[in-house]
């Protein structure tokens, strides 16, 4: 089966239909991930379409880029098609330098980022920490007091924002049964099964009442963490999230269309995986980040704010924590949502499971927004292929 013959007929047949329950398996993620909002309720985060943010175009011939590998070179096209890509774009300076489509993808369609939602949220939350309405260090509890009597006790928001809360949850995306598969359920990602009561993300936190350590201990990598962090941010300002987003982000972003974010059947957002929005729009929030936040002279992210995630986070928590294998022992911290490569060659970065990720090289002025559909959740060795590449990038444009 290809992805041409997926949701074709009326009906389509049997074997091409996508489902809830399909959804994020291949090859029917090819399709779902680009019609999200037809499988999971969602909500609008509004644009203005009167100030949308021309993006020039200085096309390069990319026909003498290479990347260099063990079993030979291997071309541009060759490099998209190894990493499951669905959309591509390359920008320098400003301008769009690349932009490539596939599997039915186009300049205007949505795709899910996945995990690259964290990092979203983590830029509306530094603008609420500027403005007072957070407090890093405040305990979470003193806004979310039901979980008062479960392992988020004593957590800060530092602590969710950062990754190290000391909460027992195992981030297995092939588990077939446990807390993993009650999370799915709760946010609508998964059909119930037989018997099931309803749940939703709200109340699936009070299930999460076992610790695994201090908090402030190793960077644990914990999604529900982020969706606790929308629920904080709802709370604090009496908002919806996707509300707060068009008016914090998007709008002053200039995105070209409005994107959504899924919503769990009591409305609360999924803002640790449930964002969507286009190739482009994603490329201009790197952008943001390579212009100090700020875009035709207002400051829309704090300068600082963007400092303190190249700068900010813990190595050694990093070193000690869940994601290292995957990386290859790269010099990496995380902060606000954010990964940030260290060392000669900094890089801001965003990563989604099945191929999303947002590169902010701000020394180059270059931004690289993927999106792809890879047929597992964390696939290694397509994630070094795409950092061997996006480095490969990087080098050539210089």
């Amino acid at each position: 089966m290809t992805d041409s013959t997926l949701m074709q007929g009326f009906p389509p047949a049997a074997a091409g239909q996508v489902t809830l329950a399909n959804w994020r398996q291949p090859p029917y993620n090819q399709w779902a991930f680009q019609h999200v909002r037809e499988l999971v309720p969602s909500a609008d985060i509004a644009n203005d379409p009167s100030a949308v943010w021309a993006l020039p175009e200085a096309p390069l011939d990319w026909s003498r880029w290479s990347l260099a590998e063990p079993a030979g070179p291997m071309s541009l096209p060759a490099w998209r098609d190894a990493t499951d890509t669905d959309g591509l774009v390359v920008m320098q300076r400003g301008r769009i330098v690349g932009e490539w489509y596939a599997r039915g993808m186009r300049e205007h369609t949505p795709h899910i980022l996945m995990s690259v939602s964290k990092s979203m949220l983590g830029l509306v939350a530094t603008q609420l920490i500027e403005r007072g309405v957070l407090d890093p260090a405040q305990p979470m509890t003193a806004l979310i007091p039901e979980l008062a009597g479960g392992a988020y006790r004593g957590a800060t928001l530092r602590h969710l924002l950062d990754m190290r809360v000391g909460v027992l949850f195992d981030e297995d995306y092939l588990a077939t049964s446990g807390p993993i598969i009650e999370y799915r359920k709760a946010q609508n990602w998964n059909p119930l099964a037989p018997g099931d009561t309803p749940s939703d993300l709200r109340s699936f936190f009070s299930q999460l009442d076992q610790p695994d350590g201090p908090h402030e201990g190793r960077f644990h990598y914990v999604s529900p963490n982020t969706d606790l962090l929308g629920w904080v941010i709802e709370r604090a300002t009496g908002r919806r999230f996707a509300d707060l987003v068009s008016e914090l982000l998007w709008q002053p972003l200039g995105a070209q269309q409005s994107a959504y974010i899924t919503v769990d059947r009591l409305g609360a957002p999924r803002c640790a995986g449930g964002f969507c929005a286009t190739t482009r729009d994603l490329a201009r929030v790197g952008q943001l980040l390579v212009q100090d936040g700020q875009r035709e002279g207002r400051q829309i992210v704090p300068a600082a704010a963007i400092r303190d995630l190249e700068t900010g986070g813990d190595a050694s928590a990093w070193n000690r924590g869940d994601f290292v294998p995957y990386f290859d022992g790269l010099p990496i911290r995380y902060r606000n949502q954010w990964y940030a490569l260290q060392g000669d060659s900094p890089m801001l970065f965003g990563v989604g499971v099945f191929g999303q990720h947002l590169f902010v090289d701000r020394a180059r002025q270059i931004v690289i927004a993927k999106f792809a559909s890879q047929a597992l959740p964390m696939d290694g060795e397509r994630l070094l292929l795409t950092l061997r590449g996006v480095a490969a990038i990087r080098a050539w444009l210089g």
